[in-house]
């Protein structure tokens, strides 16, 4: 929970810069957000705050010095992350601490977007996609400039990640849905930051009674196989609201000062989510694990899909460039053998449920079973039992870390979920091949 308090700060700070700096000297929101964030970063962390201010430093020094080359940008990828690596070495515990790499993981994508941003705003632009012309950067960053994009205090600590040109936008009074006014984005930040305490108190309400320490307490081993199962169900569906609460007040805070304006809809309406992290409803509805991924970490997975994956189109490959996304995402999370293998997971389920959701589709017999009315509301209970229990089971590892603690549960209850989408992975393309007709998988060919 303590966590969850890091953003509160930002609330005032953005008041303050929305009621007082708003078309202010662009140099003054510079130093404005670079002196709340330091602020932040040594009230948490003391003389560690060094740590983030030396690799601001070393990428303005990269970016004034290398210029816009690719030289540049692998030099930046390998010092942030080599930097951020050695941090989580000489700083691990088998524990969830609250430490100064907390927030410098979110610093090092920042900063290696910014150099690939940078890189971009070199090209012509007809050789640039429309997502990279968006997010090239076509001036030359100052010092300050680089400081107050790293140091936002309502992103320095856990995110929303944003880029160089929506920080610029800011700088300038341009992120409002009234030009030359300041933004209405009073009650849709409010909103954010209810729904986030919502969150709060429904997990410090939860939390006392599905702990991580009863996970592998002997209590729980002596428990029979389908309580330990419904267990994790319940866990895991309880762990990742600490998680929720974060991103929305924070997402509030981006919001109340401009930085989450997102054009307007079809409807000429403005819209508030471009730091939106989470979507809430998709998130306790969607009975799919690729939902949950969708509605969960947006602007993570948005600047792994922009600033990686898309990046490794070179290899003709699209499965080996998501093992590899997946890979870089789990080791940026952290050295411990759970994020390995949490993501691992993850790649497995995702492959096995696509390949299910194409023979429910194609194959006439369950095509016509998952048709009937009356059972539909049985099926999508048991979607969601099936969906919460492995997703909690593919937490357990990102949340214990340990190697003798996350063997320890998936033992107890027989490595069920490797054992059944493994299984799965091997069999389904026979199951495939006798339930599907010869026509249909012709159609499907064309």
């Amino acid at each position: 929970l303590y966590s969850c308090l890091f953003p509160y700060p930002g609330y005032p700070f953005a008041l303050f810069q929305r009621y007082f700096l708003f078309q202010k000297e662009v140099y003054l929101i510079h130093l404005f957000n670079t002196l709340t964030g330091l602020s932040i970063a040594y009230f948490n962390f003391g003389m560690q705050f060094t740590h983030s201010l030396l690799c601001i430093l070393i990428q303005f020094l990269i970016l004034r010095l290398m210029g816009r080359t690719v030289t540049a940008v692998l030099t930046t990828f390998c010092f942030q992350v080599t930097y951020l690596m050695a941090g989580y070495y000489f700083t691990a515990t088998e524990n969830y601490d609250i430490k100064w790499t907390m927030p410098h993981c979110v610093l090092t994508l920042k900063l290696i977007g910014l150099a690939i941003d940078y890189y971009d705003g070199g090209k012509d632009l007809e050789v640039l996609t429309d997502e990279q012309k968006q997010f090239a950067v076509r001036g030359v960053p100052t010092l300050l400039e680089v400081s107050g994009f790293s140091y936002f205090y309502g992103a320095f600590m856990v995110g929303p990640q944003f880029s160089m040109t929506d920080y610029q936008k800011l700088a300038r009074g341009e992120k409002t849905d009234v030009p030359g006014q300041r933004p209405n984005s009073l009650v849709p930040a409010v909103k954010r930051l209810i729904l986030g305490l919502f969150f709060l108190v429904t997990y410090a309400l939860l939390s006392p009674y599905v702990s991580d320490e009863y996970l592998i307490s002997d209590a729980y081993l002596e428990q029979p196989f389908w309580f330990r199962c419904f267990y994790i169900l319940i866990w895991g569906k309880v762990i990742l609201y600490k998680y929720v609460t974060c991103w929305l007040v924070t997402e509030g805070v981006c919001i109340l000062v401009g930085l989450g304006y997102n054009g307007q809809d079809m409807s000429g309406k403005p819209k508030w989510d471009a730091c939106a992290n989470m979507k809430i409803w998709l998130f306790e509805t969607t009975p799919f694990f690729t939902g949950t991924i969708a509605s969960f970490n947006i602007n993570t997975n948005a600047w792994m899909a922009r600033y990686f994956f898309k990046r490794l189109k070179f290899l003709g490959n699209k499965l080996l460039s998501q093992a590899l996304t997946l890979f870089f995402l789990a080791v940026w999370h952290g050295l411990h053998s759970g994020y390995l293998v949490c993501f691992q997971m993850e790649f497995l389920i995702v492959i096995v449920e696509r390949q299910v959701m194409d023979l429910m589709q194609d194959a006439p017999v369950l095509r016509a079973w998952a048709s009937i009315t009356i059972l539909k509301p049985l099926y999508y209970v048991l979607q969601q039992a099936i969906h919460w229990m492995f997703m909690g089971y593919s937490l357990v590892p990102f949340c214990l870390f340990a190697w003798d603690k996350w063997v320890k549960v998936y033992t107890s209850i027989y490595f069920v979920g490797h054992i059944l989408f493994l299984t799965l992975f091997l069999t389904l393309p026979y199951i495939r091949r006798a339930l599907v007709p010869r026509k249909e998988k012709l159609k499907k060919a064309e």
